[in-house]
């Protein structure tokens, strides 16, 4: 009798092992909040979906996805390897609170543009869009990322900002304060989508593909280094810092995305790879 619940008891602790083990095969780095980019590791194999969303795997194993600036949704991960095994997680982005920031004396050409403005801003948007659409299977998105800049941040994501008393979308990414013309760095490996000198809210604007849909944007340049199609490695200076567009004096706006998916730079730095 002593025997046999001694096997029954080792049993179930093989079986709570083999549990752990399979569970700890799904690691995600990231911080689980409003913002938040994922990047995960399983087998290369895996077949790995976010609610009914196919999350496609890299040959290393890593996958990535984010959460948008008021995401509250509750989503599932499935992770289904080759030989069949399955491991589910629950995931519920944290709630963030969000600054509000007020700024005066605006132009009132750039708050009440004429409709050629309007025009004109319509596409560059459109130009944007199109660029975050892009798919690629690069993996630069899971090997890191560093701040572009060694400049104080002025502005923070998810900040509302209010120009001249009128409530404004928020503001989606992270500003460092600089002076016109100090280097831009890549915050990650990746190939150069497009850069336009002159857009008519962001001015000189960039835009870098890291892979599987995650992409930074450099607002208000004064210069590029680069053209569109390079490749720069982490670190690389690509570009200078400017005040062109709609900016009331020089610095850098740095934007990350998944796909259209708005993320958070400053939790982006936080990821350990």
């Amino acid at each position: 009798m002593l025997k046999n619940k001694l096997a029954i008891t080792l049993s179930l602790a093989a079986l709570s092992l083999i549990q752990f083990n399979a569970y700890a095969k799904i690691n995600l780095s990231g911080e689980l909040a409003q913002g938040g980019l994922m990047v995960g590791k399983a087998k290369a194999d895996s077949i790995v979906k976010l609610n009914d969303k196919i999350l496609p795997v890299t040959k290393q194993g890593h996958f990535v996805f984010g959460f948008g600036r008021d995401d509250s949704s509750t989503y599932t991960l499935t992770v289904v390897q080759a030989n069949g095994e399955k491991n589910v997680k629950t995931l519920t982005p944290k709630k963030r609170k969000y600054n509000e920031q007020r700024i005066e004396g605006i132009k009132k050409s750039i708050m009440q543009p004429d409709p050629k403005a309007v025009a004109r801003a319509a596409k560059d948007s459109k130009q944007v869009k199109a660029a975050r659409t892009i798919f690629s299977d690069s993996t630069a998105f899971a090997q890191g990322f560093i701040a572009p800049i060694n400049g104080t941040i002025t502005g923070v994501y998810g900040s509302r900002r209010i120009y001249n008393g009128v409530p404004k979308y928020p503001h989606y990414g992270l500003d460092y304060a600089g002076k016109t013309g100090d280097p831009v760095k890549a915050p990650a490996d990746g190939k150069v989508l497009l850069f336009v000198p002159d857009m008519f809210y962001s001015g000189g604007t960039m835009i870098i593909d890291h892979g599987h849909g995650v992409s930074s944007t450099f607002l208000h340049l004064s210069k590029s280094y680069v053209k569109s199609g390079d490749w720069v490695k982490q670190g690389d200076v690509v570009a200078a810092v400017g005040a062109s567009g709609r900016a009331t004096g020089p610095h850098l706006d740095w934007r990350i995305n998944w796909f259209d998916v708005k993320i958070d730079p400053a939790l982006v730095l936080k990821i350990k790879q």
